[in-house]
């Protein structure tokens, strides 16, 4: 089955959506919002797909178009949102490019930050950002979602834990990592809003697609309207979901509608091209000695999707303009 939030109020309001992504129903009279679903997930889960299924079949009433850009994020509140860097040669790259040794632990034991969970924004809505001097860039990820997780789990139990799958624009601010990265502590005004597909799926969606620990499709990036890279987020993915979340449950349990995110998806090589632009101009300055691709600017669109081997788009697709964003008491321009 594939759900939705509908903007309402700070949760929004669940809805199960078609697979062909087309047509929508309201799903309150199970639950009112994903997180409350995610809470009873072992009795929700069961009516939620039943109304899926009368609905796939064209026997539901109360359906409606559904309009991603009547979307909130799916979890538009998430209680833990805590991003991977699965795919270490995308750190390995970044390192490279400035000169850095790749410690050898980084093969072994994952790299994972806690994000901002208490504003996601929808997959249509803009990106404010205050200046371009902070170096705006998209970040184009799988993640899942789990149920409630028990600490110390091995990941080969955590295979179980893992109820929705989606995508998300993880939003970096470049210019503002290195001065936070430089006081040791970690990642915050250095990311932003992080924006969500339209959809979450449940694994069965996938098909042959999902493996029960990698997304093996292509996921595409695009820059007003030029594509930035495809790679395949099944490949070289050196941590998988399952040991992502043993990882993050190593010392305390995860509460159900924790998000895992895989970090930006990266190819050996990068033949693909792509899911963000520090990777562009990490490999332009391997090449030419320095980058020449600019960061993101005002009015600048991005649009992120997934889709299956028949072309169908999966999870709907990510679509985001940059604006310029005035604090409180500033004059807009």
């Amino acid at each position: 089955m594939k759900l939705a939030s509908l903007k309402s109020g700070r949760d929004g309001k669940l809805v199960v959506v078609s697979r062909d992504l087309t047509r929508a129903v309201d799903a309150g009279f199970i639950a009112s919002t994903l997180q409350s679903a995610l809470d009873d997930w072992a009795k929700t889960a069961p009516a939620l797909d039943a109304l899926s299924q009368q609905l796939n079949a064209g026997e539901c009433a109360g359906t409606f178009d559904f309009d991603p850009k009547a979307c909130a994020a799916p979890l538009p509140r998430a209680y833990h949102w805590a991003d991977g860097s699965a795919y270490v040669t995308h750190v390995e790259l970044v390192r490279k490019a400035r000169g850095a040794d790749l410690p050898e632990s980084f093969w072994s034991d994952p790299l994972v930050y806690m994000g901002a969970s208490d504003a996601f924004i929808g997959p249509r809505d803009d990106i404010p950002v205050q200046s371009e001097d902070w170096g705006i860039d998209f970040e184009a990820e799988v993640v899942v979602i789990t149920d409630d997780v028990p600490a110390g789990i091995s990941s080969e139990q955590a295979r179980d834990h893992i109820m929705l799958i989606g995508l998300v624009n993880d939003v970096s601010l470049r210019n503002l990592i290195p001065g936070e990265l430089g006081k040791q502590f970690g990642f915050y005004q250095s990311k932003p809003w992080t924006s969500f597909s339209p959809v979450l799926a449940t694994p069965d969606e996938l098909g042959d697609a999902w493996d029960g620990a990698r997304l093996h499709l292509p996921l595409r990036a695009s820059l007003n309207g030029k594509l930035i890279g495809s790679p395949n987020a099944g490949v070289d993915m050196t941590f998988d979901f399952p040991t992502l979340i043993a990882h993050c449950a190593k010392s305390r349990s995860l509460m159900a509608g924790t998000v895992i995110g895989s970090g930006t998806v990266s190819n050996v090589g990068s033949a693909d091209g792509s899911c963000c632009l520090a990777e562009v101009r990490c490999l332009e300055t391997i090449r030419d000695g320095e980058p020449k691709t600019p960061f993101m600017s005002f009015g600048d669109r991005v649009e992120i999707e997934m889709r299956d081997s028949d072309g169908s788009p999966l999870f709907g697709a990510i679509d985001q303009v940059v604006t310029r964003y005035y604090p409180p008491g500033s004059q807009a321009q």
